[in-house]
């Protein structure tokens, strides 16, 4: 009944992991075909007048993020995703057959799980950070009348699709930050099932050294007694 209760916990820990690692890549990637290819995260620019004449202001970009942060997210997400869908099956599999990890498949999740979290962690990290920076860079540390939300709805002529680049980063955010903290959680149960099969392992090693005891003790009074009954 425990061990059924453990690993349905960790099916629905893998479950959510799946879902937000979904909602991260998904948002993500429709932002790098909006933008062509272009990372928004990090990204350096400011409002300057069109021209001369006119006082309207167009938002130019100097320099344009580095694309290694846009693909390490999205690379983050899929490989949370892929775990997260290979785990999820393996551990429905054992819940459905009462099966139960060995020793070493137990340590070698409980590695797996603590590199995703480090990783999750790192790219949920450069996500917040580098789209603060972008939203400083097109509010002007909120100098202008439109939010960064707003902003979206208007077109800010750089030969791109920057309608939705809000609810995309917002949504990934969520999904980067919930999905580590679901690998937290997933973490925390490997770590106790390892220790529980340490334990267990323990025991068994306890039980066999008594049962040899046990034995070396029997076969001892046997021998004496076959001693006394040849003395007889």
């Amino acid at each position: 009944m425990v061990l059924s209760n453990f690993l349905f916990a960790q099916c629905i820990c893998y479950f959510l992991a799946f879902l937000f690692s979904f909602i991260v890549v998904v948002p993500l990637s429709e932002n790098g075909n909006d933008f062509h290819g272009r990372c928004l995260l990090f990204t350096e620019g400011m409002w300057l007048n069109a021209n001369l004449t006119v006082e309207r202001q167009r938002f130019t970009v100097q320099e344009w993020g580095p694309e290694a942060a846009c693909r390490f997210s999205i690379f983050t997400g899929l490989l949370s995703l892929l775990l997260a869908t290979v785990q999820a099956w393996r551990t429905l599999f054992f819940l459905c057959k009462g099966h139960e990890d060995s020793f070493f498949y137990a340590f070698l999740n409980l590695l797996i799980s603590t590199f995703v979290v480090f990783i999750t962690f790192i790219a949920s990290t450069i996500v917040s950070v580098g789209f603060n920076m972008w939203c400083d860079a097109i509010t002007e540390k909120g100098s202008m009348p439109n939010s960064c939300e707003e902003l979206q709805d208007i077109d800010l002529e750089l030969n791109l699709e920057n309608s939705a680049f809000y609810d995309q980063f917002a949504i990934a955010q969520f999904g980067l930050w919930a999905a580590w903290l679901t690998w937290l959680g997933i973490t925390i149960l490997a770590f106790l099932k390892v220790y529980h099969n340490y334990r267990q392992e323990d025991l068994l090693d306890s039980l066999i050294h008594e049962k040899e005891l046990l034995l070396g003790r029997s076969s001892s009074r046997t021998s004496l007694q076959d001693e006394k009954s040849g003395m007889i």
